[in-house]
């Protein structure tokens, strides 16, 4: 008994389109994240905050950390974000750290990635790239299977 009407060659298409709305949304981040590094306003920051997020048992990777960063845009304004993790030690709270970031939604786009902090930048680009190759890997052997 068939789960999915046309079998493998459907699922080859579902999980393969589903994969690839990853990949593209990493992309995006990825490139969101370049033109902040690129075309953003610098700031000195410093983080926040260091927290860690228990997910309960029987979960893979049990523990999770999450960076608060913080800096003061020229106008006076306070502003905290998170960002993924800059990097595979991470940083100690207080210590300082580069920012760029969009003056027009500082809150809502900015960044640490640069010298030093080469994980914002590096997370997005390797699942995009592995995303995008197992979707077109799956996507051809749909175009193989499917017609």
């Amino acid at each position: 008994m068939d789960v999915l009407p046309g079998g493998t060659a459907t699922f080859l298409l579902l999980f393969g389109l589903f994969l690839g709305a990853f990949a593209v949304r990493s992309g995006l981040r990825l490139v969101r994240v370049l033109r902040l590094v690129r075309h953003g306003e610098r700031a000195e920051g410093r983080c926040a905050d260091r927290r860690v997020e228990d997910r309960g048992t029987g979960t893979e990777n049990r523990y999770r950390t999450e960076y608060v960063f913080a800096f003061r845009t020229p106008d006076g304004q306070e502003v905290e974000f998170t960002d993924h993790a800059p990097g595979p030690f991470g940083f100690e709270v207080g210590a300082p750290v580069r920012v760029s970031y969009d003056p027009a939604a500082p809150e809502l786009r900015a960044t640490v990635a640069g010298p030093g902090a080469w994980g914002p930048l590096l997370m997005p680009a390797v699942f995009a790239t592995v995303l995008g190759l197992f979707s077109l890997g799956l996507l051809a052997g749909f175009a193989v299977m499917g017609w």
